[in-house]
C-alpha cells in the first residue's frame, strides 16, 4: 500500500499512480522551481507501520495520510482507489437538553446539549439520523461522541455523535 500527502497529480498522465508518481518527480526537477515539489511517497509492509506513519503524521500537525493504489490509473472525483485516513479520538458527555430542529429538522432535535465531566457544554448535532432526532436520547443520558482533536480551549473539534453508552 502507498500512502500520499495529497490529492493533487497529473490528471491527464496515463499509466498507474506508481509511475504518474515518476512523472510528478521528473517535473518538478525539470521545473526547477523553489515552490513545486514532489509531496513524499511512502510505502508500509504492514498495518502497525502505516498506523505508526499517521500517528506521527498527526502528532506534527497534519491531518491523516491518503492510501493510494499503486496500480490505479487517473480518476476525476471520489475514487475506491483513494481512501483518506485520519485518527479519530473519542469520549463521552451527558445530555442536558434537546435543542430543536430548524428547516428540515423543524419538530425535531436539531442537536443535543452535552456537559462535559468538568461542566462545560457544546451542542452535538452532526452524527444524528432522523430516527434520532425524532427520539432523542433522553436528557441525563450519557452519550459516547468522537472527535478530531481538541480546540485550544479545551472542546471537542468535529464531534460526531455515536451511540448512547450502555448502562453499567
Amino acid at each position: 500500500m502507498m500512502a500520499m500527502g495529497s490529492t493533487l497529480e497529473l490528471p491527464n498522465a496515463s499509466g498507474s499512480f506508481t509511475g504518474r508518481v515518476e512523472q510528478i518527480k521528473a517535473v518538478t526537477v525539470a521545473a526547477n522551481l523553489p515552490w513545486l515539489q514532489a509531496v513524499p511517497q511512502f510505502r508500509f509492509p504492514d498495518a502497525d507501520a502505516l498506523q505508526k506513519k499517521l500517528r506521527d503524521i498527526v502528532r506534527r500537525g497534519g491531518e491523516g495520510l491518503m492510501l493510494h493504489r499503486d496500480d490505479a490509473v487517473y480518476e476525476t472525483g471520489r475514487s475506491s482507489a483513494l481512501l483518506k485516513v485520519i485518527l479519530w479520538l473519542d469520549a463521552e458527555a451527558r445530555v442536558v437538553a434537546h435543542l430543536p430542529g430548524k428547516g428540515k429538522y423543524a419538530g425535531m432535535a436539531g442537536a443535543l446539549r452535552m456537559e462535559l465531566p468538568d461542566g462545560r457544554r457544546f451542542s452535538l448535532g452532526s452524527g444524528l439520523t432522523d430516527v434520532l432526532r425524532r427520539n432523542p436520547p433522553p436528557v441525563g443520558t450519557l452519550i459516547t461522541y468522537r472527535y478530531r482533536e481538541l480546540t485550544k480551549n479545551g472542546m471537542p473539534r468535529f464531534k460526531r455523535y455515536l451511540r448512547a453508552r450502555d448502562k453499567l
